[in-house]
């Protein structure tokens, strides 16, 4: 059966649309683009000094007054300037630095609901010498999530996130976020049990005379020691002290390997006729 060609006014409209196409990518990529304006807006700021500005308002009052004078107290005792900026439609933007006095030792908590995340924050250079950009990533993925927000309201994130950040800083420095929650310790046992099948397949023997497949296990040692080290055993003791998390791992591992080194034996039960 013939197939119809496609006709000249078919593949002249084609070429067109192609044509075009390109030609305003060309375009667009010649076109100089206008340099982006920081933002300033210094009439949104108020008139008296205060660490909080809450614009969006997320803080109850009473709240915003006992964070105020907590603030205030902190930077007294410890030197440490944290300030907190809540926005949702218009942002002052770098009129901050000036309202404030941001310097190096200066901690900026920015809440802006317009994004994906609550959080974020501008942090000075000796900062930065007590905990590490990850940190600070890390402090946004538990705090600032949507599903914190959800169960906590925005004022708790701000409040636990400055507590975090307090507490960080009394103890010179953290290099991850203190503290373990639940869905972060389930990922942590979840890996420990996948390193522990690991172990377990790689050590079931592969002759008769052999009970343990050492040079297998060894051969798969950066497999299963990344799971079970790096991501099952590492988050847990750099952010508590507390031993059951890390007992539960542990056991995790073992249960994993045990159930997988004894699964040719079960396969074994299961094929027998006389069972």
């Amino acid at each position: 059966m013939a197939v119809p060609l496609p006709s000249p006014a078919t593949r002249l409209s084609k070429n067109f649309v192609w044509f075009f196409a390109v030609s305003l990518s060309l375009m667009l990529w010649w076109v100089p683009l206008a340099p982006a304006q920081a933002v300033n807006n210094p009439e949104l700021l108020p008139s008296e000094k205060t660490p909080v500005v809450d614009l969006a308002n997320f803080l109850p009052e009473i709240q915003e007054a006992q964070l105020i004078d907590d603030l205030n107290s902190f930077e007294v005792e410890t030197g440490w300037k944290l300030r907190v900026l809540t926005q949702y439609d218009r942002s002052p933007g770098r009129a901050v630095i000036p309202f404030w006095g941001l310097d190096d030792k200066s901690i900026l908590l920015v809440a802006d609901a317009r994004g994906g995340n609550l959080l974020a924050f501008s942090i000075g250079d000796a900062v930065y010498e007590l905990m590490p950009r990850t940190f600070w990533i890390e402090m946004q993925a538990r705090f600032g999530n949507m599903y914190y927000i959800r169960d906590n309201g925005e004022n708790l994130a701000i409040t636990e996130a400055l507590e975090t950040v307090k507490g960080c800083l009394l103890k010179g420095g953290c290099n991850v976020v203190p503290g373990l929650p639940r869905e972060q310790w389930i990922l942590t046992l979840v890996t420990s049990i996948v390193g522990g099948l690991i172990f377990g397949f790689a050590a079931i023997p592969r002759s008769p005379n052999q009970t343990f497949a050492w040079q297998w296990v060894l051969i798969m040692s950066p497999l299963w020691g990344i799971l079970v080290i790096a991501f099952g055993i590492g988050p847990v003791v750099t952010r508590t002290s507390d031993f059951l998390p890390l007992f539960r791992n542990l056991m995790g591992f073992s249960l994993g390997a045990l159930v997988a080194y004894l699964s040719p034996m079960f396969s074994q039960i299961n094929n027998d006729p006389q069972t």
